[in-house]
């Protein structure tokens, strides 16, 4: 496999306001992502703010390096794209951590499953610094509800890929929680009793240290936590139990993602290390090592400048992005054990790609959003059919099918 083609910086976002130095206008973007469909931009752009950001970006914002979006006193400035603006939420706390639901725009004859829960067909939910989860509805930026129950920042979030109301929590306080947002809870206001959506369904506990990312498998059967711990927690969506302890790296796991058939799982980690794993069997494939590059390095640089913070699958499931503390962002191709493209970023603490490939969008640690060129790549047939058949067959069921040993080991990754 060739390098690919270095990223290209398409475009970034700066916050227009003002820096302050006072913990509650924390300016770091910790969380980005893009809806399902690809419609929307969420942007945790520091100041308790998140910005609802129509996609694709105008003309004029991607063909400058620099586009900045003022946000004084409320007045956020807009653009149309179509019926589409751009949005702003005051969310009154540190957002950490975004999600977008996976439920499904109506069509013509289709029964949205969202709208027959009485919820609106996408949402948004912002992870806050004092525990709460804040649920807000995109098409119009109101806020929908709020779900109370963790007690520290709630770190990261992760809704169900399949379309259902589930959203997981990952949070400080070292626990995950499960929330069904189409169940409605009674409490008590005063004298009257009221029902808001979001009923908690479980409590995960089994992390000893702050839990830093969740993540559901495509398929929805599994969920990954990762914590301040050398070990990545494996749970079984079905029932809520733990299936096993990853373990390998040599210091705190920090960020985790499924491939997009839930056959592989990657964990990285402040060893600077990303391992990638067969999450039925608990088995290590094979670790990618982030070697600094001496011409961006001083040679006297402890080794945690290559500390990692976020890992994440390119949509066909060939390419990693991962953002480590050495400034750079690093493409790699599954089959190799070396980046196949670089490009030089400051600060970064997330990524996470356009769900339709081609971008990438990176969160760095003063507020700003960049977007960057990803490789574009035609999948072989070889690897679609893996694809396909692994989006239904776990490990085991390849293992045991009559077929010859080398096509069980492209099946399982194991080669390529």
């Amino acid at each position: 496999c060739p390098a690919a083609e270095e990223p290209v910086l398409l475009a970034e976002l700066k916050p227009g306001r003002p820096q302050r130095y006072d913990w509650k206008s924390s300016c770091e973007t910790w969380s980005v992502a893009f809806s399902p469909d690809g419609a929307w931009f969420a942007w945790s752009q520091g100041h308790c703010v998140v910005k609802l950001i129509p996609w694709p970006l105008g003309e004029a914002e991607l063909g400058c390096k620099t586009s900045e979006r003022k946000s004084r006193g409320g007045k956020a400035e807009t653009w149309s794209r179509g019926a589409a603006k751009e949005k702003t939420l005051e969310c009154g706390q540190i957002v950490w951590g975004l999600a977008f639901s996976a439920w499904p725009a109506a069509e013509d004859g289709d029964t949205d499953p969202a709208s027959a829960v009485g919820l609106p067909c996408l949402v948004l939910a912002t992870g806050l610094n004092d525990g709460q989860i804040k649920v807000w509805e995109v098409q119009t930026g109101h806020l929908l509800f709020s779900l109370l129950g963790h007690q520290d920042v709630v770190r990261d979030l992760s809704f169900a890929p399949n379309g259902s109301p589930i959203l997981v929590s990952a949070s400080r306080d070292k626990t995950l929680r499960v929330w069904d947002l189409s169940r409605d809870v009674l409490f008590s206001s005063g004298d009257t009793f009221l029902l808001s959506p979001g009923r908690q369904v479980q409590v995960l506990s089994g992390h000893v240290q702050w839990v830093y990312c969740c993540s559901i498998s495509p398929d929805c059967s599994m969920l990954c936590s990762a914590a301040g711990e050398k070990s990545a927690l494996l749970w079984s969506m079905r029932s809520y139990t733990l299936i096993r302890r990853l373990e390998g790296h040599q210091s705190s796991v920090v960020s985790c993602d499924f491939s997009p058939d839930s056959a592989l799982l990657v964990t990285a980690s402040y060893d600077a290390c990303v391992i990638m794993w067969d999450p039925y069997t608990g088995e290590q494939l094979r670790t990618l090592r982030h070697v600094p590059l001496h011409s961006t390095l001083d040679s006297s640089s402890e080794i945690h400048t290559s500390s990692l913070r976020s890992v994440c699958f390119s949509p066909e499931g060939l390419y990693l992005a991962t953002v480590a503390d050495d400034r750079l962002l690093r493409i790699w191709a599954l089959e190799l054990r070396s980046p196949v493209a670089f490009a030089p970023m400051t600060n970064g603490l997330c990524c996470m790609y356009f769900p339709h490939g081609g971008f990438i969008a990176t969160g760095t640690r003063d507020g700003y959003v960049q977007f960057w060129t990803a490789p574009r790549v035609l999948s072989s047939l070889k690897h679609l059919c893996r694809k396909a058949l692994r989006t239904f067959l776990t490990t085991y069921q390849v293992l045991a099918l009559p077929i010859p040993r080398k096509l069980k080991e492209f099946l399982t990754y194991r080669t390529f």
